[in-house]
């Protein structure tokens, strides 16, 4: 499979699960309705599939000139950390801008969305690869 399909088909799989985890789970801590924070989840969800892209091609370049081959814990860790980190910067003022809520408010959805994401990237690694095959700038 090529980079680039490969990187399409891990972006569409992950924002859909992502969309109703995220949804359901804003839904349950906001007081909002679904149907609310499902478009909440749709918009942020439009944005984290550019970044996502953008993220794991840049992840990938770099791994690709690692000489350790595989994909081991502190790589999926690194990944893990860094993409939610970078993501949530570009996230929590869309958050708060929706909800008419505070940066401090939606920081702090972020943070819990974070730790459920944050989990939820790593098995979805996992599951992935074994599924897919890891990339050529991991074998």
């Amino acid at each position: 499979m090529s980079p680039a399909r490969r990187r399409l088909i891990y972006v569409l799989l992950f924002e859909g699960i992502g969309i109703v985890l995220a949804g359901g789970f804003l839904a349950a801590f906001s007081g909002e309705t679904l149907g609310t924070t499902g478009m909440i989840a749709a918009v942020t969800s439009t944005i984290a599939m550019a970044w996502n892209y953008l993220f794991n091609t840049a992840f990938e370049a770099w791994e690709a000139r690692r000489t350790r081959r595989g994909r081991p814990f502190s790589y999926r860790v690194a990944h893990a950390i860094g993409f939610e980190v970078t993501l949530s910067m570009l996230l929590v003022p869309v958050i708060a801008w929706w909800m008419d809520i505070t940066l401090y408010q939606a920081l702090v959805y972020e943070i819990g969305l974070i730790t459920l994401f944050m989990a939820y990237t790593f098995v979805f690694n996992l599951g992935f690869d074994r599924v897919f095959g890891l990339p050529a700038s991991a074998r």
